[in-house]
């Protein structure tokens, strides 16, 4: 079974400085911790602030060739995980038909976000979690806000998006997934 999530936050995993995505179910409390790229996840954070840019990135790029060979993106589901790797799939209605695309789930939220599409995981990978979680407290740090690293202080929405602004691409270099 299908349940609907959103993205509740994004933070880094403390244990290995790896950004991760945390989607929560709709209707409830249960959680799914996706640990992603740094690419994606500065992709999904500069959605989240709704920066725009001049030009377009890639997960806008893959927007507009959907729009123009008339498609448009039903819903993202996250349906598996197999030996630790997440899988997901781009549900892409065009002429009537539906069109399955196998995709990463940070891909598919970074698009999903562009175009407000429902994003939906299967219901045996959010009770997997909810189990690990509980059992494994200690090894699996819960993610952080993004910081202040002069103040230590969460960043609100507009310190975050100033401070996206000012990234380079070699910063992302710090992280090792």
């Amino acid at each position: 079974m299908l349940v609907e999530v959103r993205v509740q936050s994004l933070g880094l995993d403390r244990s290995s400085n790896t950004p991760v995505v945390i989607l929560q179910e709709l209707s409830g409390d249960r959680v799914l911790p996706i640990w992603i790229g740094p690419g994606e996840a500065s992709a999904i954070a500069m959605q989240l602030a709704d920066m725009k840019f001049e030009r377009p990135l890639t997960h806008d790029l893959l927007v507009s060739v959907l729009e123009g060979m008339g498609g448009t993106l039903d819903r993202v589901v996250i349906s598996r995980v197999e030996k630790g790797t997440y899988y997901a799939e781009l549900r892409v209605q065009r002429n009537g038909s539906l069109v399955t695309l196998d995709a990463r789930p940070s891909d598919s939220i970074a698009v999903a976000l562009r175009v407000d599409a429902r994003m939906y995981a299967d219901e045996s990978l959010l009770e997997r979690t909810e189990v690990e979680i509980a059992e494994d407290s200690e090894e699996v740090a819960p993610p952080t806000p993004a910081s202040d690293s002069a103040t230590g202080q969460p960043m609100g929405p507009e310190e975050l998006k100033e401070h996206l602004r000012r990234l380079n691409p070699e910063d992302f270099g710090r992280f090792n997934p």
